[in-house]
Formats: C-alpha cells, sequence, structure tokens
C-alpha cells in the first residue's frame, strides 16, 4: 500500500511538471507571435517602417557626421593668363580669318585680255563664280573648275579677284578699279589733272529712242543658256548714267521675271514705249537692286 501510494505521488508529481512546461512554453510562444505581422499587408506595412528607420538613421549620419559624402573636397582654382601672355595669344589669333582670305593674291597678274566684272564668293564650300569678258567684251559667267579661255581655267575666287591657271602657273585676274568714284558736293570745282571723267546725264527726261541709242544689252551666257544682259554705255554714255546703270551690270529680272532667253531682250525693246514703267533687277557685283526706267508720255 505504501509503495502504491508513492508511485502515485509520483505519477502526479511529474504530471504536474509535465503541465508546467507545456504552458511555460505556450506563453512564451503567444508573447512572440503578437510581434510578427499577420498577413501580406502586414508584411508590406513591417517593410516601409524598416526602411523608414533606415533612412532616418541616414539622415541623423549625415547631419552629425563632420565630413561630406564626398571626402574632403576642395573647389579647384581658375588658372587666369597674365594680361602679357593674353596679348600675344589674341595678336596670333584672327577672328576674320583675313590671312586666309588672300589666297594667292601673291600670284602674277595675267597679261590676258580679260576684264573681271563681279564675283561671288561661296565660303563654305571653297567654290564660287566670276563674271569674264573676254576680247570681244561679251560677259560670261564662270564657275570654279571652268574654262575661261581655251588652256585658261578658273582656280579660286576671292574678295577683290580671281585666280587663273595657265600651263600649270597661276596668274591674278583683278577688278578694274581704275575709274574714279563720282564727286558729291560741288559739281563745278575742278577736275583731278589726268583723271578720267564720268559721263555727265544728259538734262531732260528719258525717251525710248534715247534708251535704244545709249544703252547696249548683251545676252550673258551662263551654263549653256541665257541668264542675263550685261548693259554697256553707248556714244557718251550719258543716257546710261542717267538710268542709274554703272559699268558691269547685269540684268536679270525683267518686270519681276528672270530673264531665262535671248527673246527676253526683244520683249524688253518692245516695252521701251511713251508711258511705260519697266521695273529692272540688275546684278552689281556681289549684290542685287532694283532700278526702274520711267518714259513719260510726250
Amino acid at each position: 500500500m505504501a509503495s502504491a501510494a508513492h508511485n502515485g505521488a509520483q505519477t502526479g508529481l511529474g504530471a504536474s511538471l509535465s503541465r508546467f512546461r507545456s504552458a511555460r512554453f505556450e506563453g512564451r510562444g503567444g508573447s512572440v507571435a503578437r510581434f510578427l505581422p499577420v498577413g501580406l499587408y502586414g508584411w508590406l506595412r513591417a517593410l516601409l517602417v524598416l526602411a523608414l528607420v533606415i533612412q532616418l538613421a541616414r539622415l541623423i549620419w549625415t547631419i552629425v557626421t563632420p565630413i561630406s559624402p564626398l571626402g574632403d573636397w576642395q573647389a579647384r582654382t581658375a588658372n587666369v593668363m597674365s594680361a602679357p601672355s593674353r596679348a600675344a595669344l589674341f595678336a596670333s589669333f584672327d577672328g576674320f580669318d583675313r590671312a586666309a582670305a588672300t589666297g594667292d593674291a601673291s600670284a602674277a597678274v595675267t597679261s590676258l585680255d580679260l576684264t573681271l566684272y563681279g564675283l561671288r564668293m561661296n565660303e563654305a564650300s571653297g567654290g564660287g563664280s566670276a563674271i569674264i569678258a573676254g576680247s570681244d567684251g561679251v560677259q560670261r559667267s564662270y564657275s570654279v573648275g571652268e574654262e575661261v579661255a581655251s588652256g585658261v581655267k578658273l582656280v579660286e575666287v576671292l574678295f577683290d579677284h580671281v585666280v587663273l591657271e595657265r600651263g600649270g602657273s597661276r596668274e591674278s585676274l583683278f577688278i578694274d578699279q581704275s575709274v574714279p568714284a563720282e564727286t558729291v558736293g560741288d559739281t563745278a570745282a575742278a577736275p583731278v589733272s589726268g583723271a578720267p571723267q564720268l559721263p555727265v546725264a544728259q538734262a531732260g527726261p528719258l525717251t525710248s529712242d534715247a534708251i535704244t541709242a545709249g544703252i547696249g544689252f548683251a545676252p550673258r551666257s551662263e551654263n549653256g543658256r541665257v541668264s542675263g544682259f550685261a548693259v554697256t554705255p553707248k556714244a557718251d554714255g550719258a543716257v546710261f548714267a542717267q538710268a542709274g546703270f554703272k559699268p558691269g551690270d547685269i540684268v536679270v529680272e525683267i518686270n519681276g521675271r528672270k530673264v531665262s532667253s535671248a527673246q527676253d531682250g526683244a520683249a524688253l525693246a518692245g516695252q521701251l514705249r511713251p508711258g511705260a514703267r519697266i521695273s529692272l533687277l540688275v546684278e552689281r557685283g556681289t549684290e542685287t537692286l532694283p532700278i526702274a526706267l520711267i518714259i513719260p508720255e510726250p
């Protein structure tokens, strides 16, 4: 009996210890489970909170750290050239490229019977064109690379002359600037001794007969077709000057229509009648300007 009672007591004590341990473990597990997120949204919320805490810690670290994120960075000082060095630099620099514009100006002046009336430079492509007349006086437009005469080729167009190539050597042809500029002011002043005089414009209005007798219109051929009319003075040149023309002018438009054939010259001649108002567009060197021929009624 005593041993049975003893065994029963031990069995009850063991059961009590087992229940105590089970209850203690379940209590610990329940306390931890209360802090774990539940579900997908719970885990997302936990991750956002964790990221916020990390960023807050980084912000605090940036504020309290005495060194910037780039370390001990110092700005570089500007290297300013001295005044003599700057003067030497700008003295060697030509912003207008005038040295290149001189081109082959040192070439000998050509002895050919050619006259240069106008030119067009094309600095972007290095090409250009020039209006050159031969011994016959007929003006034609030539592009760089074209043959001006037999064995003579136009190789370069510059701001005041062109360069021709003949027999392997280069020669310069300049614009004729021997004609003096018009005198503005007192026309009764004594002329300069030996200087050629400009034609004096005739008094009175222009007439169709005076224009026909005093101005010549010669077709200008360009690439095998007529592209304008070269105007030349006749007689004493008075009518030519009174109409507003200058030597070397090329008529390229008549009443707003471009000159494209020799028949345009005949059409212009047919319009020279009393009461006519003819609008012309003229090429003068590198410029284009309008000229109006007004023939009054008799």
